[in-house]
């Protein structure tokens, strides 16, 4: 690097590159190439590697086998190493001088904040499951609602961050190296607590700050399941390059690991980009239409999914000007065409002496909801990993304290894609309330399978720079944006709009729980109709999965994976309990044995807003036969109507037996941030 320090890299070259000198690729992430993301590694990188590229693997400064400490994600020193790996690489005599980036997550984000910054070596990118906006839709915040993800990706990171580099790369200093990073990377999860709002804090690293200052081209990938599809629709609609958008029905995964399936060729459809773009090879990928998406078919409600039963459908443009927007209104608890409200309003205007009208069904009835706290405890993961049955379940389970409106069965199959828009006419009791609303398809049996969902603070109703309290009483216009989705509902189904005041795990709930009316009659929901073409069965088929072959590991002891919910009548406490624990294994390569398990607790205490409580746990153990170490961590997230709380500890061990496994670092933080209208 510029300042001196070095970063370490896991590097595959074809056999004749110092002969012949080839593009390169890096990924840069803080996950660990030694071991941690070992295994998806070596599926990509020797794939992509054979097919004529230089493949680099680059951790962090501060992560893995790097020098240095990691702070934070996403800031100038991270940038800037960037800038100096992709000059590096381009230098080097068995690279051309073109480069690529790619990444999925981390690696994702700052592929394309690296597009941003416009390193002259940088020719394209491929950016999965990341976003545009480090607020809007992100892990922390959606709609100003703070995300329990916020804890569990805090958690992850609090994990890698304390783990020490490898003593047969970095030598004798490796414990120098850990004890600066156990003293040194922080607690994130106090940083992120700290911007509640979309301050100064988030824009710097986010690229709809200014889309033109990215300039080269861009591949942007997603999943129904996960939570960054949003991002590929505004990248297509506001980018001024070549680019193109891929959503599948995957979660937070690699679309040739998709999960639900199914999974694609997608490591030929990347050989295919950067042979355009970093070889100038014509292999027709820019031929074809910019937005290619899964059309998801109506399945019955689960926690997860093996495959979701869907088909490809095609965009030549982003906005398509093609689509219509179907709007209904909210009457009576149903979903009303615009042209059967306005009779239904002729017809209660004319309605004789004597007739009983539901209130509900008055032009601009008020209709109040005040949601206990188990809504939300069936919502799933903000951001599906697959890794447990994490996907949401039957929405009978969260419509009893909701209010819904629900359309009349539909006469012929609809199907829409993009994002549903809610606009609604509202007041709280409190000055500070949210909305979380879900659009489900009900079938013929009333299952309720969720398609897509919204969240919005509603101090956040004009924007989450400036947030401001509710006026209680007040009536306030606002809108709320559903994530994008592409869902068919087939003839007979109904569409079921629910709301609710709380989604407690997915999102922290409000300080005081407030009571919200809702006016019907004024506020209406849309939803992007696409009618099918016949030139969507043309397309060119995706080819079936390939890697390179799999890392070489033996499993020492199982793991264990669940999503358990529980209620405890006598204490009236309910808890999400989520396993993800990997149990151990050996990578054979190294000889290295890995222990890696986490486990998370959401619970509540009947209606008191103030009794959720979010802990996590992990363990993360790496040892050969000379060396080891272990880290385990625990964080625990609480509130009060002014404050949120965080407990946490961590503590080292240096794995040694003849010293009895020594602890050798501890620290505990306690922390009180103040809310911010959240």
């Amino acid at each position: 690097m510029r300042d001196g320090a070095r970063l370490a890299a896991r590097i595959w070259l074809p056999v004749n590159a110092e002969s012949q000198p080839v593009p390169a690729v890096l990924e840069y992430i803080p996950y660990r190439k030694r071991d941690s993301s070992r295994g998806r590694d070596e599926l990509n990188h020797p794939y992509i590697a054979g097919h004529g590229y230089i493949c680099a693997r680059v951790d962090l400064r501060g992560s893995g086998d790097s020098d240095g400490v990691l702070v934070d994600e996403y800031r100038p020193q991270e940038h800037e190493d960037a800038e100096d790996v992709i000059a590096w690489l381009a230098g080097q005599p068995w690279c051309d001088g073109n480069v690529g980036m790619m990444g999925i997550s981390w690696g994702g984000f700052n592929s394309l904040q690296l597009a941003a910054r416009r390193p002259p070596e940088l020719k394209a990118i491929i950016s999965a499951s990341a976003t545009d906006d480090l607020y809007v839709d992100n892990m922390h915040y959606m709609g100003g609602c703070l995300l329990a993800d916020n804890l569990s990706e805090a958690t992850v990171m609090f994990a890698f961050n304390s783990l020490p580099p490898d003593p047969q790369i970095v030598g004798e200093r490796w414990r120098d190296m850990w004890q600066e990073r156990l003293s040194g990377s922080g607690l994130w999860l106090e940083t992120w607590l700290e911007h509640q709002r979309r301050d100064d804090y988030w824009k710097p690293a986010s690229v709809c700050e200014d889309y033109s200052q990215v300039q080269c081209p861009v591949m942007a990938v997603g999943g129904w399941a996960d939570g960054y599809t949003n991002a590929v629709f505004r990248l297509m609609e506001h980018l001024d390059v070549p680019r193109k958008g891929l959503i599948g029905p995957w979660g937070h995964k690699y679309p040739h690991l998709g999960v639900p399936g199914p999974a694609i060729g997608f490591l030929q459809e990347a050989v295919r980009w950067w042979d355009h773009w970093l070889k100038g090879l014509d292999t027709g990928i820019m031929d074809e239409p910019m937005l290619r998406v899964w059309m998801q078919d109506s399945v019955t409600p689960a926690s997860s999914y093996e495959d979701r039963p869907g088909r490809w459908v095609a965009e030549d443009q982003w906005p398509d000007p093609d689509l219509e927007n179907r709007e209904f209104v909210l009457r009576g608890h149903h979903l009303v065409p615009p042209e059967a409200e306005e009779a239904t309003q002729r017809d209660v205007a004319g309605s004789v002496e004597g007739t009983v009208v539901d209130r509900h069904d008055e032009p601009h009835a008020e209709i109040a909801v005040k949601s206990p706290l188990s809504v939300g405890m069936f919502a799933g993961k903000w951001a599906s990993y697959a890794a447990v049955p994490d996907l949401p379940f039957d929405q009978r389970e969260e419509d009893g304290g909701a209010i819904f409106f629900e359309s009349w069965p539909l006469t012929e199959d609809l199907e829409i894609l993009g994002q549903p828009q809610c606009h609604f006419e509202v007041s709280a009791d409190k000055p500070v309330a949210m909305l979380a609303v879900r659009l489900s398809d009900v079938n013929l049996d009333g299952e309720a399978t969720r398609v897509t969902y919204g969240l919005l603070n509603l101090t956040h109703r004009d924007g989450s720079e400036d947030p401001r309290p509710l006026e209680p009483g007040k009536k306030y216009r606002v809108s709320v944006p559903l994530n994008g989705i592409a869902q068919s509902f087939p003839a007979g189904h109904r569409l079921r709009l629910s709301i609710s005041t709380s989604y407690w795990p997915l999102a922290w709930p409000s300080p005081e729980s407030p009571t919200v009316s809702l006016t019907a009659g004024v506020s209406r929901f849309t939803v992007p109709v696409r009618q099918p073409r016949d030139e969507d069965a043309r397309l060119r088929p995706f080819g079936e999965p390939e890697s390179a072959a799999p890392l070489q590991t033996t499993q020492t002891q199982p793991g264990q994976h669940h999503w358990r919910v529980t209620r405890d009548l006598a204490t009236n406490v309910s808890t999400l309990e989520v396993a993800n624990d990997q149990g151990s294994f050996r990578i054979e390569d190294t000889d290295t044995h890995i222990r890696r398990g986490t486990e998370e607790w959401y619970s509540f205490r009947w209606n008191d807003v103030n009794s959720v409580r979010g802990e996590t746990r992990t363990v993360r153990r790496v040892e050969r036969a000379d060396w080891g170490a272990m880290v385990t961590t625990n964080t625990v997230l609480t509130s009060t109507p002014t404050e949120f709380i965080v407990d946490a500890e961590l503590d080292a061990y240096e794995l040694d037996a003849q010293r009895g496994d020594p602890r050798v670092y501890a620290q505990s933080w306690h922390r009180r941030i103040p809310r911010d209208l959240v």
